[in-house]
């Protein structure tokens, strides 16, 4: 029966431990940033700068060499 107390002493401890990392968390502004996160599939990304010919042909080569 005592282990129950010591089983429910600990859980609260725990409990209060991760109460206390969420509020330095928002405190520290982790959470600031709602909107963003949603939207961000929709932003396009940024185009990389085309290769030339000759490096085109080598990774080709590369790609189908066994």
């Amino acid at each position: 029966m005592s282990i129950i107390f010591v089983l429910i002493g600990f859980s609260l401890f725990v409990a209060i431990i991760f109460l206390a990392v969420f509020f330095w968390n928002v405190k520290s502004g982790q959470y600031d940033d709602d909107y963003t996160p949603s939207v961000r599939m929709l932003f396009d990304d940024t185009p990389e700068k085309p290769e030339s010919k000759d490096e085109e042909e080598e990774k080709k080569k590369k790609q189908f060499k066994f």
